[in-house]
């Protein structure tokens, strides 16, 4: 789950920043001076924006994709705990 989160906010942060190369094209004749004094700025933010992105996009994918587990897993537990319908290798796991 967290390797899909990286991966897609890894994608959307590359748009972001393809995006914003292109509409700032008027600034590339300044481009060593930006970097030389705002570059360390400029790079806290966009890190900054990758983990707040990352935050965001992890919580829609466990919101969206670990829907009803508790209830899931308390079934598997009730199965477990009589032994009828799961395997006697999990039953006896348990109850060592």
């Amino acid at each position: 789950m967290i390797a899909n989160s990286i991966f897609v906010t890894s994608i959307l942060a590359l748009a972001c920043g393809f995006y914003v190369m292109g509409e700032l094209t008027f600034l590339s004749p300044y481009r060593g001076f930006i970097l030389h004094r705002y570059g360390a700025i400029i790079g806290w933010f966009a890190l900054l924006a990758f983990v707040n992105l990352f935050a965001g996009i992890l919580a829609v994918n466990r919101k969206l994709f670990l829907k009803d587990t508790g209830r899931k897993l308390a079934h598997v537990e009730k199965q477990l705990r009589t032994g009828s319908s799961i395997s006697e290798e999990l039953s006896e796991r348990l109850a060592e």
